[in-house]
């Protein structure tokens, strides 16, 4: 008697089981990224990726490549093959309202990671994110502590237009230096979040002015990458004739710490698909979420950085 209701206790485990992986073996999420050009966007694709099969959810995989047009197309197939889901990074904050209205009329959750977006709250799931904002106001207060109030001459390496970071992490960092008469940003043009555009730009800096910059401020590590790269081409030292700050957080930013390259770096992580999935079964269940998830971020100095800190890099 004892050996036949373990047997069905555990046939009835085993159903549970069963149906759980059914569950999510039956569900489909649409992933639509902006682009694939850098180690902070693989870093960020990877998580998703790796995260729908841990789950056991199918995964629908788009690369925008940096086009806003290809990204609405992206969705709106998603919403015509009927997913169960969809996982947004957008590329720009506007133009979103029609498609993410469809996407509701189809009952398909969105989430949206990395980038907030203007529109309706009631259209996404939540924003899952980083303050963009506070890691400008980071930077600018990081740079002041190690270098005084100036008089400091700051080359700006934007990202590309209309971005939500590339608009806050400009008005974070202005936030700070406003208060400040002697800081001001000299030059400032985007590198489109992009390391061959950064050193292009950087470069275009240095021979308008190159004696008089005292400060590179990247909105990503991949721009800032590509300035140390022109820093160092110009003849000057990184890190010492000029200081440099970027955001983001990739391994890459971290080498250049170490080396003493790269003075400062506010972190961004990347790692969001385990709070996507999290926020798309919440939606799933009917419970409702915050309209903003925010992440948590650090800062470094390159005096921080020792070789352990470098080999704990995920990305």
């Amino acid at each position: 008697m004892k050996k036949l209701a373990i047997s069905v206790v555990l046939a009835m485990f085993c159903l549970t089981i069963s149906a759980s992986l059914a569950g999510a073996a039956d569900k489909t999420v649409g992933f639509s990224q902006v682009d694939n050009q850098n180690p902070w966007r693989l870093a960020e694709t990877e998580s998703v990726k790796s995260e729908a099969e841990k789950r056991g959810y199918k995964l629908k995989y788009s690369d925008g490549q940096a086009v806003q047009a290809n990204q609405i197309a992206a969705v709106r197939d998603f919403i015509a093959q009927g997913v169960d889901g969809i996982i947004l990074a957008p590329k720009t904050s506007t133009g979103w309202e029609p498609v993410l209205k469809e996407a509701k009329e189809a009952n398909i959750p969105v989430v949206l990671v990395d980038r907030d977006i203007e529109a309706p709250k009631d259209l996404v799931v939540t924003f899952i994110g980083s303050d963009f904002v506070l890691e400008g106001e980071m930077i600018a207060k990081m740079m002041i502590a190690d270098l005084g109030e100036g008089p400091l001459r700051v080359a700006e390496l934007q990202g590309q237009p209309g971005a939500d970071p590339t608009i806050d992490r400009k008005k974070g960092f202005e936030n700070i230096i406003n208060k400040y008469p002697k800081i001001e940003i000299t030059m400032s043009q985007t590198g489109e979040f992009n390391r061959t555009q950064g050193k292009q730009v950087m470069e275009a800096f240095l021979q308008a002015a190159g004696d008089e910059i005292d400060v590179v401020y990247a909105h990503n590590d991949d721009m800032a990458i590509g300035a140390i790269q022109a820093i160092k081409e110009a003849g000057k030292a990184p890190g010492k004739d000029i200081y440099v700050a970027s955001i983001d957080g990739v391994r890459d930013a971290f080498v250049a710490m170490k080396a003493g390259e790269l003075n400062i770096c506010v972190e961004c992580t990347p790692l969001m698909g385990p709070s996507a999935f999290d926020a798309l079964e919440a939606a799933w269940a009917g419970k409702e979420l915050p309209d903003w998830i925010v992440n948590e971020d650090g800062a470094y100095r390159a005096a921080d950085v020792t070789q352990e800190v470098l080999d704990s890099r995920k990305y």
